[in-house]
């Protein structure tokens, strides 16, 4: 039998390069669970928005949160364990929040945006656990400049460290399921076994049901 861990909700958060994406595969392999993957390529405003935030930042935020929710929805209704690259927690608490503290949305889509995202997040089960993945800006730097993505490489450092606050924040008044708070400064998951067995022996140790 497949060693695996049933029933299970586990949600990959954090910043923009922290390896979400990454570690969502791997978990996915290594316990057979189903994963569900950010939209970035799907988002026909993201490289706009990276153009000009003030434009387009409404536009880009609520093309993530229906697409954030729509994935949330069908991992609810998955027949067995799921896996899911960024939550639709962030999208709001952390995204959209920034844009509006930088002054790249205004008061009134903010305003709209919150009020969506509240009436429909009330009745979203949350995940039975979230990873929260966290680097310092010159981790996500690098990660982001060596994975290549044209639309990412005029990201700034002062909108990364924003982002950081921000996470760390949110998870500090988080309390609707456990948090596993994994720094990745220096280590490398995906290349190393050790560094990646960690974050797995870690992740049993406060899953529930487990099955080998």
């Amino acid at each position: 039998m497949a060693n695996r861990l049933q029933d299970q909700f586990v949600a990959v958060a954090g910043n923009i390069g922290v390896g979400k994406s990454t570690l969502t595969r791997m978990l996915a392999e290594t316990f057979n669970w189903q994963p569900f993957y950010e939209a970035n390529t799907e988002n026909p405003y993201l490289s706009d928005f990276y153009d000009d935030m003030q434009r387009w930042s409404f536009h880009s935020q609520v093309f993530f949160l229906g697409k954030r929710l729509e994935h949330h929805r069908q991992l609810l209704d998955y027949p067995g364990s799921v896996v899911q690259d960024r939550t639709v927690y962030e999208d709001a608490e952390i995204f959209a929040r920034n844009l509006y503290r930088q002054g790249n949305m205004s008061v009134r889509d903010y305003d709209a945006y919150r009020s969506l995202y509240r009436s429909i997040s009330a009745f979203l089960p949350p995940p039975t656990i979230i990873i929260y993945l966290q680097a310092d800006v010159d981790t996500l730097l690098g990660r982001i400049a060596t994975r290549g993505r044209d639309f990412e490489q005029q990201i700034a450092p002062e909108y990364l460290a924003g982002l950081n606050l921000l996470y760390d924040e949110w998870v500090e008044d988080w309390t609707a399921c456990p948090v596993l708070r994994v720094r990745v400064d220096g280590i490398d998951f995906q290349h190393n076994s050790e560094d990646y067995q960690s974050i797995v022996t870690r992740l049993r140790d406060v899953l529930p049901n487990r099955v080998r």
